[in-house]
């Protein structure tokens, strides 16, 4: 299921016009820089054959609690699609979350400039659940898969893009943990919301 934001959400410190140098092949996981304790972790994906630059695991504050949020930044204005969209794309799509092999439904949630995908909410602030996050953590593979483009009218929905991370690559399992220690509340640091740069 898909849903626009109706308010902006915060956006992260530096992503806007990362795709310079500091980016340019970067593998796995990397933290946020410069900081003690990282509100954020981003991953190019392995392979994709969506117009998706980066994944962000962010620490996010909603109405009762802090928890963390996977964002899709893209890598032109969107909206997400794949490379190569020969039809139009659905009204309501759908994710599948894989971690090695085992899947579970999550629901696409659309901004200005990025796309998040949550299994859980705090009220109205889509966040990831702690047993996904206990999978990310331990995990080996990622697998994002999307159900964007529409069928013909007697095919059935099926999955039809994808975006793999690896999660061991990088800083690997440590960068999840480390953006889990915001989100527990600890630490007054939260993502921040950059100015765009022109």
């Amino acid at each position: 299921m898909a849903h626009l934001l109706g308010r902006p959400l915060t956006l992260l410190a530096g992503l806007i016009g990362f795709t310079g140098p500091a980016m340019a092949g970067a593998a796995g996981w990397s933290l946020e820089a410069n900081v003690r304790d990282p509100s954020y972790a981003m991953a190019e994906p392995t392979s994709t054959n969506l117009n998706i630059d980066v994944v962000v695991l962010s620490c996010e504050q909603g109405p009762e609690r802090r928890g963390l949020q996977l964002r899709l930044y893209l890598s032109d204005a969107g909206p997400l699609a794949p490379k190569v969209a020969t039809t139009a794309l659905k009204d309501d799509p759908r994710v599948e979350l894989v971690v090695d092999g085992v899947s579970r439904p999550a629901e696409l949630l659309f901004a200005d400039n990025f796309v998040v995908v949550a299994d859980s909410a705090d009220g109205t602030m889509p966040l990831l659940s702690d047993a996904f996050l206990d999978k990310l953590q331990s995990g080996r593979r990622l697998e994002l898969k999307f159900d964007l483009v529409q069928e013909p009218r007697d095919q059935a929905p099926s999955f039809d893009a994808s975006a793999v991370v690896d999660l061991q690559a990088g800083v690997g399992s440590r960068a999840v943990a480390a953006v889990r220690h915001c989100a527990d509340g600890s630490t007054q640091h939260l993502a921040e919301t950059p100015r765009p740069s022109r």
